[in-house]
């Protein structure tokens, strides 16, 4: 057996990884005696109030240094009496040492058997205090009640679950979430306290910190908010509507010319400014061509709904329709007020008629409100005048929704959405829109002559969708498409913030009235708008060292895993695994920050951003500064080469990502924090959590899409019939499982996962298997290089710990609501199957657990989908 030698800990690269207890019992009878003499000192002399709260913080570390003690030995005794070989001992001695005004020693002896399935070999356990709170993490997280054979979701999340209640403000709260919120309380840190940046000194590094904190702090003005009320999103509505009827105000044109004059130019500003509506458009690599040229792709539009299925409901619709008609009467309360002090300061205006919009407003005729000729000439009743219009809006959604494609096929089918024509064959299918005229807003000196059109039949299906339509329900939605997003921006004491959060609470189950932490809000949207900026001294603060190194070998390691396996496909012929292993090693691994804009380089960051506002304009206006540069941004690159160096998430996302027409894996530096990764973790504990994320996004280059894209990242087919078609069979079975998977929709019903919309990232999880292969295959050198080092009270072997690790970050709490919303939008199924789906796939976690045979997640052969191995 390799010596088993001190480590570094994370905090301070000098301290040692273990005590020698022979050298602390030497100083016992010393420090006793020495403590006696202080309590008799004390004892003769009045306590100063320093003395009493050091002898309370005395009393404290040694009651906890007896419970410690005492829930170890508990530990080692069940360990004993449950899992233990007969005849087979170990003993260990363990020595924890507290330190505060005085110094007392404790030290327990324990025997305990080794635990199947292995047996823990003898050697030292890691008692350092990250040791400590690393197992005390895992211990807590545990319900061990549960039986990990049957369940292994609750066994291993069961604890965190009970500790972690669903704050009041969320629908959805996990490990990922809660890293999140970790990396933005860094990134707060940094925003409110400037000597925390000192050491950046440059003056590009001024330009960012002032830009980034002044962004922040408009966001956290929330008087300035309140005080502002609704007029920056009625500069945004007033300039749509002005745009959308022309240089004059066309109530119902007489021609389809005169009806849509204006909705071009009204889309462009809109789209400009990053407010979807009617359709979208994207700048990215001619998958079928070459995937490194930026052409132009045409998409469906968001929804107002998060999907197709809740137009259908009743219930979500009728308080869909109600949000609309509170927006649409705050927009005419607007008017009014707008109406009243213009005529108030300008009656001259009002008289000669060049007051806008016109009064009333939204402008609705009807059987109960007089004809057209008649408006404004009899009392109109403004809420049943907004409500009928809603009504209408509404219903013009829901045509949008049933035209677009479904969510399975626009996820998972990359060979249908890939259609390519030339620019003639969108502007003769859509003629309500002018495209040339569209272009100019954005690039006007590179006009597109080709688009790839992801649904050719939606493109016909909105043009007569339009053609049906009344001018004024369009507007109307246009109206609406801008004032959801823009609402939440304004101060939360206006009708319109209420009225989108009224939606919001609905969908996601939130209770009434819950908001969550202004400062956290105003972090994720700092992070959104400017997240490479922040994201340079975040990753100052938390990825120095050799973090990138270590963690970038997990991810090599495990692509050498995955062609290792190949050989062993049963589905796999050697002609396509060979293709295969050549493009998981053609892959791009990028790990941390990325290099444009350079995370390093502070005149990089600083050009980046230059057309961002931040340090002078308030909240609602820098935002819009940052979506409006983030389009053009997207735009030039048009026509252009991809660029290499150029991620699509900053470097504090707790998130990670393969691209298929770039053939690479990023890993931003805000997902290689704990619970996912530590660059002194022993590596079963590495290799398991942030291993699933890395063999995950690897998996995904061979999924049920990735696998259509060759190592060039091109649309095409370069595996043999016989591989396609034995892959056909793996992803069938996928489907199926996960088809049988479902979620309680709160009201006594069951919702099933979306086996096809889910399949890509089932799959994706299929490669835990890879991870686990990396980790055997390095243990050897890892062990000898005092990499795999045991944990204090864990009664399980390094196998368990690594499939226990990969569940851990999986911890997730959800409403009904929002566990609905994400079974019909999300290509992710729950965190429950992401755990208990994918281990019933994996023989090597039933064995590590010594499952019986009729245990849950021990299914027979020919019930698992193997995709990496021999079935």
């Amino acid at each position: 057996m390799a010596d088993w030698s001190p480590r570094p800990s994370t905090d301070q690269e000098t301290a040692p990884l273990l005590r020698n207890p022979d050298a602390e019992e030497d100083n016992v009878d010393n420090e006793e005696s020495t403590l006696m003499d202080r309590i008799n000192s004390v004892a003769q002399e009045p306590l100063t109030p320093l003395t009493k709260v050091l002898l309370v913080v005395a009393l404290i570390l040694l009651l906890l240094s007896s419970v410690f003690i005492g829930l170890f030995a508990g530990v080692q005794h069940k360990l004993n009496e449950e899992r233990g070989k007969p005849g087979e001992e170990l003993t260990s001695t363990i020595s924890v040492t507290f330190t505060a005004t005085s110094t007392s020693t404790s030290i327990a002896t324990t025997t305990a058997s080794a635990p199947l399935p292995t047996g823990i070999p003898e050697e030292p356990v890691c008692l350092t205090k990250d040791c400590v709170m690393l197992a005390a993490s895992i211990l807590s997280s545990l319900d061990t009640e549960q039986d990990p054979c049957e369940d292994f979701y609750e066994f291993s999340n069961g604890g965190w679950l009970r500790a972690h209640p669903l704050p009041a403000d969320k629908g959805s709260f996990g490990n990922f979430e809660a890293l999140a919120q970790d990396n933005e309380h860094i990134i707060q840190r940094i925003l409110e306290d400037k000597s925390s940046t000192a050491n950046f000194i440059t003056s590009y590094d001024d330009q960012i910190l002032a830009k980034l904190r002044g962004f922040y702090s408009s966001c956290m003005d929330e008087s300035r908010l309140d005080e502002r009320g609704h007029g920056p999103l009625m500069v945004i509505i007033n300039n749509i509507r002005r745009m959308f009827r022309g240089k004059e105000v066309v109530i119902k044109g007489d021609t389809e010319e005169d009806k849509f004059k204006g909705l071009t130019a009204a889309l462009a500003y809109m789209h400009s400014r990053g407010i979807g509506a009617l359709f979208s458009f994207d700048i990215e690599g001619d998958v079928g061509v070459d995937p490194n040229r930026l052409v132009l792709w045409f998409f469906q539009p968001s929804l107002g709904l998060p999907s197709k299925e809740y137009y259908e409901e009743e219930d979500i619709r009728m308080v869909y329709q109600s949000v609309i008609e509170r927006l649409l009467l705050v927009v005419n309360e607007e008017d009014e007020q707008n109406l009243q002090r213009t005529f108030k300061d300008s009656p001259a205006l009002v008289e000669q008629g060049h007051i806008w919009p016109p009064w009333p407003w939204p402008p609705w005729g009807g059987d109960d409100d007089g004809d057209d000729d008649d408006r404004g000439k009899k009392p109109i009743n403004k809420t049943k005048r907004a409500r009928k219009l809603a009504e209408e809006v509404v219903k013009f959604e829901s045509q949008i929704a049933r035209a677009s494609l479904d969510l399975d096929i626009l996820y998972q089918d990359p060979v249908a959405t890939y259609n390519p024509a030339p620019i003639s064959n969108l502007t003769i299918a859509l003629p309500q829109i002018h495209f040339n005229e569209y272009f100019s807003t954005f690039a006007p000196r590179n006009y597109p002559d080709r688009v790839i059109i992801t649904y050719p039949p939606y493109v016909s299906s909105l043009s007569k969708i339009l053609n049906s339509t009344s001018v004024d329900v369009i507007e109307a939605y246009l109206v609406v498409r801008a004032a959801f997003p823009l609402s939440s921006y304004l101060g939360m004491g206006t009708e319109a913030w209420q009225a989108q959060r009224t939606l919001v609470e609905t969908l996601n189950g939130i209770k009434k009235g819950a908001v969550g932490d202004r400062a956290e809000y105003c972090i994720g949207q700092v992070e959104g708008a400017l997240g490479f900026a922040a994201g340079r001294y975040f990753v100052n603060e938390t990825f120095s060292g050799e973090s990138k190194e270590k963690g970038t070998k997990v991810i090599t390691d495990i692509v050498k895993s995955f062609q290792n396996s190949l050989k062993s496909i049963d589905w796999m012929d050697d002609r396509s695994a060979k293709a295969a292993s050549e493009k998981a090693q053609a892959i791009r691994v990028k790990v941390g920050f990325p290099l444009s804009p350079d995370t390093t380089n502070p005149a990089s960051i600083a050009f980046y951003y230059a057309q961002v506002t931040g340090d002078k304009q308030t909240f609602f206006e820098n935002v819009l500064s940052a979506s409006v540069s983030t389009e053009i941004r997207n735009w030039l690159q048009l026509g252009k080469q991809r660029n290499v160096d150029a991620w699509e998430m900053y470097p504090s996302m707790v998130n990670a990502y393969f691209n298929p027409p770039a053939n690479e894996i990023v890993f931003p530096a805000g997902i290689l924090q704990p619970p996912f990764f530590k660059k002194d973790w022993p590596a079963y504990i590495s290799y398991g959590a942030f291993g699933h994320v890395a063999s995950h996004e690897l998996t995904h280059a061979f999924d049920s899409a990735g696998r259509l894209y060759n190592q060039q990242g091109k649309l095409e087919q370069w595996w043999t019939n016989y591989t396609s078609d034995g892959f056909q069979l793996k992803q069938d079975c996928i489907i199926k499982q996960f088809s049988e998977y479902s979620i309680d929709d709160g009201h006594g019903g069951k919702v099933y996962v979306n086996g096809n919309l889910t399949s890509g990232e089932n799959i994706g999880d299929t490669g835990l298997i890879q991870a686990y292969r990396a980790w055997t295959a390095q243990f050897t050198q890892s062990h000898e290089a005092g990499n795999e080092y045991l944990l204090p009270g864990l009664p399980y072997t390094r196998e368990q710990l690594f499939f226990i690790s990969f569940a851990r970050v999986w911890a997730r709490s959800m409403k009904p609501a929002a566990a609905v919303q994400r079974i019909r939008t999300d290509p992710h199924s729950p965190s429950k199957y992401r755990v208990d789906g994918t281990v019933f796939n994996i023989p090597e976690f039933a064995e590590a657990f010594k499952c019986s045979s009729k245990a849950k997640l021990n299914p027979p052969s020919e019930k698992q989908c193997i995709f990496w191995g021999k079935s």
